[in-house]
């Protein structure tokens, strides 16, 4: 899940600001970047995971990525013990949330698509049309020349509508509450760039907002009910609420501004 870090207006990656922010560690390069798992460490070319009650979907999810020629993910490479061993992603990871180019979401946008057209039709994503990355900011995309180049982080995906990714990533890519962020028909231009770039239908295009005023409600519901597992990391309480606080200020500025972005759309 995202959080409510600082927008930085630079639509360019600052190596200072990008995550994974490495540590040594006796067996490779502790990880420590994530939101939410801990114990993530590269050894090499490789990223080392702890195994979660996700771990089998998400092997089987990189795997079928793999096979139907999507790059834009770590490959699944085995499992040793408790741990699953991935592919390491070379290329830059935001820190922060911030204001992007049309061109960076139009990537964004495109590679989505290009990742639920390579789930649909699959026994992962049973009755639903594609497989939903279900956390797709920019904090989970990695970069390269600028642009998006790869998702990682699948812990959340699941089968589900296009259109809930799409609303997630119009969220997390192009609209913010913060008086420093774009004017909102300038947000609102925006989604529709993503939107264009994914290639949304006009039925889906009327559900959008609808589908990122869901994600900001389910995103508080997320951390306030948030109990962390085994191999989780514990925010302070204090991160927690100002998530909640967030996601709900975020909630109300798109409800507000509903109009202009269905205007957009259209």
């Amino acid at each position: 899940m995202e959080t409510p870090d600082p927008i930085d207006r630079s639509t360019t990656i600052d190596p200072s600001t990008t995550p994974p922010k490495a540590q040594e560690a006796e067996e490779g390069v502790v990880l420590t970047g994530g939101r939410i798992t801990a114990g993530v460490v590269r050894v090499g070319e490789t990223v080392r995971r702890p195994a979660a009650p996700a771990s089998g979907f998400v092997a089987d999810l990189l795997v079928l990525l793999e096979r139907r020629g999507f790059d834009g993910a770590p490959r699944y490479l085995r499992r040793e013990g408790s741990t699953d061993v991935l592919s390491y992603l070379s290329g830059e990871v935001p820190a922060r949330f911030r204001t992007w180019s049309d061109r960076q979401v139009a990537a964004a946008g495109s590679l989505l698509r290009a990742l639920h057209d390579a789930t649909r039709n699959s026994l992962l994503a049973a009755s639903s049309p594609v497989v939903c990355h279900h956390d797709c900011g920019p904090n989970n995309v990695v970069f390269r020349d600028g642009l998006p180049y790869a998702f990682i982080d699948f812990d959340t995906a699941a089968p589900g509508l296009p259109v809930e990714d799409v609303g997630y990533m119009a969220w997390t890519w192009c609209i913010a509450s913060k008086g420093t962020a774009p004017a909102v028909p300038d947000q609102a231009d925006q989604v529709r760039v993503l939107v264009d770039a994914y290639g949304l239908d006009a039925h889906e295009r009327g559900e959008l907002v609808d589908a990122i005023l869901e994600r900001q409600s389910r995103n508080a519901r997320f951390w306030t009910e948030w109990v962390p597992g085994p191999c989780e990391v514990q925010p302070d309480e204090d991160v927690i609420v100002a998530r909640i606080e967030w996601s709900r200020r975020e909630h109300a500025f798109v409800s507000v501004h509903r109009a202009t972005f269905e205007r957009a759309l259209t």
